[in-house]
């Protein structure tokens, strides 16, 4: 990379205290920020070994399950690139994902939806993005789900992908919604982000000629870290 970084358009970052979002009030800064730089160790290590992924790590429809079974669900390709501000793709970083099963439920001791468990459905995977900076999942579509928001409030269906740097202290999450879903503009969460462009940029759009016959659609999402096309990622809002 040379010269400066391009500037982004804060106007997509909404502000960290939002009453409708009801997680914000408890999450939000109650004291102006401080700014802390990294150290040398923050931005160097520990880093995560390439060979250490196993061969169905970013196939979540097969990795967690019994030998000759597969996961429930209508099975998608997720698939796409990994940009810097200048659009060239990132090669070599880390990302995961995590995920609902069919029926809007995670695998997590703590979840509290009524849906059923899938067995052969752990809901995560990992992989390693390409000299271009491509990655791609197999998975199942998860499905929307109830959330204690204090009203009739459901989170649209959704991806988490988790980046990750040089080393693990550099890591930006974000979240991937898929085209057409009417949950999308009842969210409260995403209610949060004003910008139109910002959520249509973290929306996946069908693509018809990635997809595989009499087998998986598949699903284009590309996240960008920096400048002015930057994809909004939770856990940072400037970004890498």
């Amino acid at each position: 990379m040379t010269g400066s970084y391009l500037p982004r358009d804060r106007d997509w970052q909404p502000p960290a205290l939002t009453p409708s979002y009801r997680s914000s009030l408890a999450r939000s800064p109650q004291s102006a920020l401080l700014s802390f730089p990294t150290s040398l160790s923050e931005e160097t290590s520990p880093v995560f070994g390439h060979d250490i992924l196993g061969p169905l790590d970013n196939d979540l429809i097969l990795n967690h399950a019994a030998e000759g079974e597969s996961a429930i669900g209508p099975r998608i390709l997720v698939h796409g690139r990994l940009l810097d501000q200048n659009g060239r793709g990132v090669s070599g970083a880390l990302i995961e994902c995590w995920q609902a099963n069919a029926g809007g439920r995670y695998r997590h001791k703590n979840e509290g939806y009524i849906a059923p468990l899938d067995p052969n459905f752990g809901g995560c995977g990992r992989t390693i993005t390409g000299p271009d900076g491509a990655y791609q999942f197999k998975t199942i579509q998860p499905a929307p789900y109830p959330f204690p928001n204090g009203g009739n409030d459901w989170r649209p269906a959704h991806i988490h992908f988790s980046l990750f740097g040089q080393g693990f202290a550099q890591r930006l999450i974000t979240q991937m919604y898929f085209e057409g879903d009417p949950h999308i503009p009842l969210c409260p969460i995403l209610g949060v982000v004003k910008d139109q462009s910002a959520v249509d940029a973290l929306t996946a759009r069908l693509d018809m000629e990635r997809t595989i016959h009499m087998d998986m659609r598949a699903f284009k999402f590309d996240m960008v870290l920096r400048g002015r096309n930057q994809t909004y990622f939770e856990n940072l809002k400037d970004g890498m």
